[in-house]
């Protein structure tokens, strides 16, 4: 595959990626429990094309920031879908779990920009917008509803 191709595929998964998260926090503020599920679930099955970029990363040497970046937001994703799918525990009052949990959403989440920006600077223009109305969705959810 050409490495331009792989780029388009990393930059359309990164503003999916960081779309969803828009979205989940929308859903959340307006009470739609089911919707924001369903998204999460959506989001958790980003893992497979983001493995994906990892394999082929090799291929066209791509620099070690670059598996750092995929590489958190798969373990942040692997995480979610345990913490929250799986064993459905109420994490987000541990305030150290909680804490990692975040580092991990933001580092992983931010990291996607880097991925965006392999494909050229309209897309990383896209990635940084979305990231930051993903962030202040973020903190406005958490002032609203705790959570």
């Amino acid at each position: 595959m050409e490495m331009n191709k792989v780029n388009i595929i990393g930059a359309s998964l990164s503003v999916m990626i960081l779309s969803i998260c828009s979205l989940v926090f929308i859903f959340r503020l307006l009470g739609h429990q089911k919707v924001e599920y369903w998204l999460g679930c959506i989001l958790i099955l980003m893992t497979i094309p983001l493995t994906f970029l990892l394999i082929t990363a090799k291929q066209f040497q791509r620099p070690p920031i670059y598996y750092i970046q995929i590489g958190i937001m798969i373990a942040f994703l692997i995480i979610e879908l345990f913490l929250d799918y799986i064993y459905k525990l109420e994490f987000r009052k541990v305030t150290w779990i909680t804490v990692i949990y975040l580092v991990l959403f933001f580092g992983g989440t931010g990291g996607m920009i880097g991925i965006a920006t392999e494909a050229g600077r309209i897309w990383m223009i896209a990635a940084v917008v979305l990231f930051l109305i993903m962030t202040t969705l973020a903190f406005v959810q958490r002032a609203i509803t705790g959570m």
